[in-house]
């Protein structure tokens, strides 16, 4: 039996990634007595719901669920590597499908291997857990209190930096790499290890942070709060220009349902919550602008001295990264506008060849992400006059790199060469440049603003200029060009968010009727 979408809720939340699991959570915690509904388009795939698929032991079982995370993409070829991509073939990585082949406007570069993911969860369910924060342009200038948003973000995502410090070569990589990197850095921009949403038992078994670890037993326990699968919100509603729900339609019994909410949150990623905001007449001129992502660069080595002589068995890879991988950290810097994400044995985007006994963790795989140079061309905008596959107004993209963003990728190339002989032998002839899109980080579509200046989508609360009540989430609310992971900075801002509607709810709020 499908459990019954409530009448009316104090918060709707639509979208269960990380961003959206936030609200929920803090909301738990400091807004006990409200009630809450958060909808997910998309199919429960792991437990607890919203877990992270890498902790999901059996091989079969865990490709299933990245199947049923796939939405309109569910039985194409994917690759199990971004740095497969090479072969200039367009597919998607497990758990995660396409935008159409028909979404870019000629003339530009596209994001050809733009994806999403539709399941509980969202991207947290596949992602590499990598939380670094922000440094230097990538911080938001006019959020005095983000130092403090982020360590709150890092409670909720459960972030640590020694799950792999047991990893074979880890502190040999980082001592090499710092010979070449840290030299006039500071302190704080020197070659670290990479704040990590996973911990280890006690048995030595790593776990992976999804929205799972976001949700905490603060929102499983608490009995105002509700979270329901498969249930695709196709507008925000509106009563006297401010939030009165969503409507929400059942995909397992195709019923369409409008739930009054006081407050409606929109999480649904970077892409589909300008979507969802543009479908239900929310169309600020910011709205969809300044997209962007973060080009990457690959390379790999092989450390030298390391012989695969000792391998023990039972030392093969498991599920996504094993326990004698490492990732090392090369945070960004406005001198050098990159991040580097340094990564051990299976985790390297770069295949690793079978053809000799090869050392655990003595493979590495070194990726530079480049911080995009903002334009408000840049954006994804919407047909009013053509469909998607759930029915909402299908999504174009118009993108492309400017001469600073080639002259920045020039140097990538060059420093990841440097820095990856530094550390071994290469095995690949020269960097490569991953097709557009594959960072899956992509920000400021629905960016954060001081003031309603028409270059923002929302203050600095996340909630929608001019329409009071909607709140947007996710990394599309970024405001920075930023090189780092994302997650942990929108997480942040989701934080900020919430305890504008806690405190709200607790001062009484206009009710929904």
């Amino acid at each position: 039996m499908r459990p019954r979408y409530p009448d009316a809720v104090d918060v709707a939340i639509v979208g269960s990634g990380p961003s959206g699991s936030a609200y929920a959570r803090i909301l738990s915690e400091l807004a006990p007595d409200a009630t809450i509904a958060m909808f997910e388009a998309g199919p429960t795939v792991s437990s607890p719901p919203g877990a992270h698929v890498k902790n999901i032991a059996d091989p079969a079982a865990r490709a299933h669920a990245q199947r049923r995370s796939e939405g309109p993409g569910a039985g194409a070829e994917t690759v199990d590597s971004p740095g497969e991509v090479k072969s200039g073939e367009r597919r998607a990585r497990p758990g995660t499908f396409l935008l159409p082949e028909g979404d870019a406007v000629a003339g530009g570069d596209g994001m050809p291997v733009a994806a999403m993911s539709t399941n509980v969860g969202g991207m947290s369910a596949h992602w590499t857990g990598a939380c670094p924060r922000p440094g230097g342009s990538e911080r938001i200038a006019f959020l005095d209190d983000l130092d403090e948003l982020l360590s709150e973000a890092e409670r909720l995502l459960g972030v640590t930096t020694d799950a792999f410090d047991g990893s074979p070569f880890g502190d040999l990589v980082r001592e090499r790499l710092g010979a070449v990197v840290d030299g006039a850095r500071s302190e704080g921009d020197r070659v670290a290890r990479m704040p990590l949403a996973v911990h280890r038992r006690d048995d030595g078994a790593l776990v992976w942070s999804g929205s799972d670890v976001v949700l905490g037993d603060a929102t499983r326990e608490n009995s105002r709060f509700a979270l329901y699968d498969e249930s695709l919100v196709t507008r925000v509603l509106q009563r006297g220009g401010r939030a009165a729900g969503v409507r929400v339609t059942d995909r397992v019994t195709g019923e369409t349902s409008d739930v009054a909410a006081r407050f409606v949150v929109v999480a649904a990623d970077a892409l589909r919550t300008p979507q969802l905001l543009w479908a239900s007449g929310v169309r600020p001129d910011a709205l969809g602008r300044c997209l962007n992502d973060q080009t990457q660069v690959v390379f790999a080595v092989r450390i030298r001295g390391a012989s695969g002589a000792d391998r023990a068995d039972g030392d093969a890879p498991a599920a996504g990264l094993s326990a004698t991988s490492g990732v090392t950290w090369v945070p960004f810097t406005d001198d050098e506008p990159f991040h580097g994400q340094i990564m051990q044995l299976d985790a390297s985007p770069i295949p690793v060849a079978e053809d000799d006994p090869i050392a655990p963790g003595s493979v590495v795989g070194l990726g530079l992400f480049c911080a995009k140079d903002l334009s408000r061309d840049d954006r994804v905008e919407f047909a009013d006059d053509r469909a998607d596959d759930a029915g909402l107004p299908a999504p174009r993209i118009r993108y492309g790199l400017t001469p600073r963003d080639r002259a920045v990728i020039e140097r990538a190339r060059e420093q990841i060469v440097r820095w990856g002989r530094a550390i071994g032998e290469p095995l690949d002839d020269s960097p490569f440049v991953l097709p557009l899109g594959s960072s899956l980080h992509y920000q400021g579509t629905t960016r954060m603003g001081p003031s309603d200046d028409g270059e923002s989508v929302c203050g600095p609360d996340s909630e929608v200029w001019g329409v009071p009540g909607v709140f947007v989430a996710g990394n599309g609310v970024i405001p920075t060009a930023t090189a780092c992971n994302p997650t942990l900075t929108s997480v942040a801002l989701a934080v900020r968010g919430a305890r504008e509607i806690a405190d709200r709810l607790g001062r009484g709020a206009p009710r929904s009727t």
